[in-house]
């Protein structure tokens, strides 16, 4: 279970992930509260509310802790959903302390029989420090996926 990683552009992520779960249930770990609670984040991070309000304009809000850290939210709204197949959706954080705009995320679930690939291309950084932070991140976010999985 190797990652891909290209970016394409200075102010562009795309991540490749292959899972050994069905399609279905790794859509479901993106959408569902009690699944985001598990793995968002990463490992290490604690996650003690998840909200998924799964509709075309529909809003999400997670928020997350570092251990010793302070609390934050990530926030968003979905623009594009085709379950099982695709997911588009705003990325930004509630917090004033941490500002980087709004960006997008689009995750492609790809069916390979009992495995699922993940395709994750998150864009719009400001500039290439945080998108750098953005991706150590993701990382640490499939890590622990595949772990819940």
């Amino acid at each position: 279970m190797s990652i891909f990683s290209e970016q394409n552009l200075e102010t562009t992520l795309t991540l490749r992930r292959t899972f050994h779960a069905p399609r279905a249930k790794v859509f479901e770990a993106w959408t569902t509260p009690d699944m985001i609670r598990r793995w968002m984040g990463g490992m290490h991070i604690t996650r003690p509310v998840a909200q998924v309000d799964l509709r075309v304009g529909g809003q999400y809000r997670v928020k997350m802790q570092a251990p010793g850290g302070t609390p934050f939210f990530v926030v968003g709204t979905y623009r594009e959903i085709r379950i099982p197949e695709r997911l588009v959706y705003t990325w930004s954080f509630e917090d004033a302390d941490i500002d980087t705009g709004e960006t997008l995320v689009t995750v492609e679930f790809h069916d390979l029989g009992n495995l699922t690939e993940v395709v994750l291309h998150h864009e719009r950084f400001p500039n290439l420090p945080i998108r750098d932070s953005h991706h150590q991140g993701w990382i640490g976010c499939l890590e622990a996926l595949t772990d819940v999985l």
